[in-house]
């Protein structure tokens, strides 16, 4: 039972399973599905946007301006 090589022997010379109801995925679908998408499509974007809003109120608040050297 500790043998690697048992393991599956009882399946090891089937036939690849081939599906009636599923045609057959080409090359290009099939990497679709492991590729990287964007999970925070905007997030970015919305970050940037507090940033440059946040920086814009230190500026324009002259108890937080600091002076320039």
């Amino acid at each position: 039972m500790n043998d690697p090589s048992d393991t599956y022997e009882d399946i090891i010379n089937l036939p690849h399973h081939v599906s009636r109801i599923h045609p057959h995925m080409t090359l290009e679908e099939r990497a679709a599905q492991f590729s990287p998408f964007a999970a925070l499509t905007g997030y970015e974007a919305a970050i940037d946007k507090t940033r440059r809003r946040a920086q814009q109120e230190l500026e324009e608040d002259p108890f937080t301006r600091r002076p320039y050297h």
